[in-house]
This record gives structure tokens, C-alpha cells and sequence, in this order.
């Protein structure tokens, strides 16, 4: 576990634990390291969650999908953030959700019962835990907020520059690098791929954006 301690340590879970306090929480949180291929399923719409999900390696989607198989990526998880944090805190309710490994990915479950209820050792960064793990959710919160702003947009341009100018924002720079290729910005907004396509080649053209794959630079128009 040695080898992923600098990745543990700058999840938003681990915030201000020190790496030495970091081993001893992982084994009080039972921690189990697992591996998976591009396109498994990590978790399934249904099942009975127990355990949050910290990525270490690669990176998952969060999929949601209906009777036809129309999929919308509800989020992208990347090494240090952590996943079913909600459902696993809220015993009793299935994922409605699929997890899927997006590339060959390594994560590390932890027993979310072990890190809510105070631990047989006592061990003092109990309360941290429990304070980042409501940080983590407030955030994940707000997030999902942000997706619905886009989502509300008219059309698929108005959803493409809300997404973008946010996606600057966070960067502090018109130049970034979203985390999606064509087909999956188009399921995160649900839209038609080739009409998306279409639209951002339209954007191009009206001097809005440039863009090669999944880097993008946003332009003023004077």
C-alpha cells in the first residue's frame, strides 16, 4: 500500500491525516485493494453497498442508464476521490447506479460501518474521517448541482459553454483538457453524439472555441 500513500493522502477522505496515521486508519477501516479491467463493471444497478470506493489508479464512470440502454455519465472519477459514498452510508438502499471501470484501474474499498461508528482502539483521527467524509458528500453535492446548471441550458450549445466555462474556471485558464472523449461528453449531457459533434465544429466556426480531441481553448470575441 506503500505505493499508492501519496495518492490516499490527497483524497479529500485523508484530508490533514499524516501518512503514518494514514496506515494505521486503513487497517481499522478493514481497506481491501482490488483491481479491474477497462469496461468491468465495478458495481451494479441494485446491488447492497457496504464499502466506499477510493480510486487509486485509471479512472470509473458513474452511469446511469434506462430500460433502452441510453447511458448518461453522471461523473468521472479520477486517482483520490472516492465513489457510493452515499449509498454506502445509508444502510438498507440499492445502488442506482452502475460503476464502471472507464481504463484498468486499481481501487481501495474501505468499510464504511467500521469508519462511522467509533472503532474498538479508539484511535483519534476517528473524527476527521467523519468530518471529510461530510465534506466529501457537500461536495459531491454541489458538483452535481453544477451538472444540472448545464443540463438546464437550451440546447446543446448553451449546455457545451456552460460546461466549458466552468471546466475554465476550475482550470484558472481558457486552455484546458476535459476529461471526456466525444462519445462520453455526449452521454454526460445526453444528447446525440453527432449533433454534439456538429454543434462544437459550428462553435469552432463562429470563432466561440478551438479544439483538438479533449483539449480545448475558450476565446473572447471582440
Amino acid at each position: 500500500m506503500k505505493k499508492y500513500l501519496s495518492i490516499i493522502k490527497k483524497s479529500s477522505l485523508f484530508f490533514g491525516i499524516e501518512e503514518d496515521e494514514i496506515n494505521a486508519m486503513l487497517h481499522c477501516l478493514s481497506a481491501e485493494k482490488r483491481s479491474y479491467t477497462k469496461n468491468e463493471f465495478i458495481r451494479r444497478l441494485g446491488d447492497e453497498v457496504n464499502s466506499i470506493g477510493l480510486l487509486l489508479s485509471g479512472s470509473v464512470h458513474i452511469l446511469k442508464e434506462d430500460f433502452w440502454g441510453n447511458r448518461n455519465i453522471l461523473a468521472e472519477i479520477s486517482p483520490g476521490q472516492v465513489f457510493a459514498e452515499s449509498y454506502a452510508c445509508m444502510q438498507g438502499v440499492a445502488l442506482g447506479v452502475n460503476v464502471v471501470a472507464a481504463e484498468t484501474c486499481e481501487i481501495l474499498f474501505l468499510n464504511v460501518r467500521r469508519l462511522l461508528s467509533v472503532c474498538t482502539s479508539a484511535c483519534e483521527f476517528h473524527t476527521k474521517l467523519i468530518r471529510n467524509l461530510m465534506s466529501t458528500l457537500a461536495e459531491k453535492n454541489l458538483r452535481m448541482n453544477e451538472k444540472l446548471t448545464h443540463l438546464a441550458q437550451r440546447g446543446i450549445r448553451g449546455k457545451l459553454l456552460s460546461y466549458l466555462s466552468a471546466e475554465a474556471q476550475r482550470y484558472g485558464s481558457n486552455v484546458f483538457e476535459i476529461p471526456f472523449n466525444r462519445q462520453q461528453l455526449a452521454d454526460y449531457f445526453s444528447v446525440d453524439r453527432s449533433a454534439m459533434s456538429n454543434e462544437l465544429c459550428k462553435m469552432r466556426d463562429d470563432g466561440l472555441i478551438e479544439f483538438k480531441k479533449n483539449r480545448f481553448i475558450l476565446k473572447n470575441i471582440e
